[in-house]
Parts: structure tokens; sequence; C-alpha cells
């Protein structure tokens, strides 16, 4: 009796079998793998579809700009060119000095999102950090700005800049866009600059930083990725514009590439070949700036998902 009790003792302060000694007692069935629903092969389907919708415009012009004008009137605009035909492209180039509208949507398109992105971390970091009294309401005319549509904006931006004599100048656009584009800049980053967390900014005033220095030394780098996102949609919102540049710069000398192709189209009667080189023409700056700070708008976009 007494030999059986500490038998039990004995195996009570043994201690518990590892996992690795009975590997049959420690299996974990694997999960099988789900199955697709049918949703996700409806949505599967009609993003291909949106895809292809979306190529074929661009697959037509990339076609029809290295045709020539017998070539294109034999085969259509769905048949592959017979030969490489340069002409459309060189008589567009010519007729509207392309260099000189390129430089001025460059020129017009970079001062832009430069500007507005300055102006737009200024105002939120006042609106969202400075806690200026009425922020909500001062939030909701930035927002109220950005829907007003730009036709309304026409004749009182025509008159002013008639009397200041900027009429007809890059400046004036500039300045119209800048404002217009801070519009919706401020509305984004004041909602970011809001839940900015206070410790480092407590912190960075103890260490005796100015507001000028916290702005410039902690707010702005840490935001840096969604100010390159900004400024990246900024330069092309404002190189893809077109009813404000057209009725503020009428010179041949002042035109951007959008303006370009379409007073070219309504002056003289161009081919269908020539229109498409033109089309091609204003798309691939554009592109060429999307491909080239692809990685940047990814990582801008990504960078609020990981804490």
């Amino acid at each position: 009796m007494a030999t059986d009790t500490l038998d039990r003792r004995a195996g009570r302060n043994q201690p518990p079998a590892s996992r690795t000694d009975n590997p049959a007692v420690n299996f974990v069935p694997r999960k099988k793998k789900s199955k697709r629903k049918t949703s996700d092969w409806v949505l599967l389907g009609a993003a291909i579809v949106v895809g292809i919708a979306i190529a074929v415009p661009f697959y037509l012009i990339i076609i029809n700009s290295f045709k020539s004008p017998a070539d294109y009137a034999t085969g259509g605009p769905l048949q592959w060119p017979t030969a490489l035909n340069f002409d459309g492209i060189v008589n567009f180039w010519n007729r509207v000095n392309f260099p000189q509208k390129l430089w001025n949507s460059f020129f017009i398109s970079g001062l832009v999102a430069i500007f507005a992105v300055v102006v737009s971390v200024l105002n939120a970091y006042a609106i969202g950090i400075g806690r200026v009294r009425g922020r909500t309401w001062i939030v909701v005319l930035f927002l109220l700005a950005n829907v007003l549509p730009q036709e309304a904006l026409l004749y009182p931006l025509y008159f002013m800049f008639k009397q200041v004599g900027l009429y007809d100048n890059v400046w004036s656009v500039i300045i119209i866009f800048t404002v217009i584009q801070s519009a919706f800049g401020t509305y984004l980053l004041s909602s970011v600059y809001g839940t900015f967390p206070k410790e480092i900014l407590e912190a960075a005033s103890l260490d005796g930083a100015s507001r000028w220095q916290i702005l410039w030394r902690v707010i702005v780098p840490i935001s840096r990725p969604t100010l390159a996102v900004i400024l990246i949609f900024f330069f092309i919102w404002t190189w893809n514009e077109f009813l404000i540049p057209l009725t503020f710069l009428v010179s041949n000398a002042n035109q951007t590439v959008p303006v370009a192709i379409a007073v070219l189209q309504g002056d003289r009667l161009m081919d269908v070949t020539t229109t498409s080189a033109s089309a091609l023409l204003g798309l691939i700056p554009t592109l060429v700036f999307f491909l080239i700070f692809q990685r940047t708008l990814t990582r801008g976009i990504t960078a609020g998902a990981v804490k």
C-alpha cells in the first residue's frame, strides 16, 4: 500500500513529456487552401474587362501614329501598319514647336507642384497642429473650394489678371493652380497632421526647438512619403489641365501641350495619323514621369498602412 502511494507521488512529480516525445499527439493538420468564391471570379473578370477597355485606346494611338495616311485609308484604324512611318510625328513636332510647348508644361506643372505642396504644409501645420479656432469650418471651406467648378472661376480670374497685367502670362496659370491644388493638399494634410503624436512635438519643444524647426525638422521628414505622393499627383493633374490654360494662355509661345493639340486640330485640318501622333507625344512625358516615380508613389501610399 505504501509502495503504491509512493509510486503515484513519484509519477506526479515527473516532468511532462516534451512535444517531440509523442509526434502523433502533437500533429496539427494543415489547413486546406480556400477555394475561390464566385464573387472573386466575377471581380477578376471585371478587372480584366476594365483593363482591356483602358488599353484599347492606347493601342489605337500607338499603331495609328506610325501609319501613313494612305496606309490608314487602306487598312483602317485597327490594322497594323505595313511599314513604320514617322511623318505624323514629324509634322506635329514642327507645326506646334513641340519642344517649346513641352517646356511650358514642365515649367508650369513643376512650379505648381512645388508651390502647392509648400502652401499645403504651412496651412495644414497651422490647422492640424496649431489648433486654430474654427478648425472644422476652415477645413470645410477648403473642401468646398475643391468642389467649385472651374467654369465659375473663369470670369472673375480673367478680370483680375487683366487688371494686374498677368493675362496671357504663364504666371497667371501657376498662381491659379497653386491655389486650387493647395486647397486639396490642405484638406488632406490637415487631417493627417491632426493625428500627429503629441509626444514627439512635446519632446522637440523640450529640446529647445522652435515651431519653425519642429515643422521642417520633425513633421516634414516624417510625412515625406505623403508629401511625395501629393507632389506627383499635383504635377500630373496640372499637366492634364485644359480649360484654364486655354483661356489664359492665348499666345502660341505660352501654350501647353494639351492646348497646342486642341488649337492645332481646330485651326488646321489634320489627318488621323498626325492626330494620333499628337496624342502619343502628349502622353509620353506623363507616362515617363509616372514610371520614374512609381516606386516613390507606391511607398507613399503604403507608408500609412504599416506602423
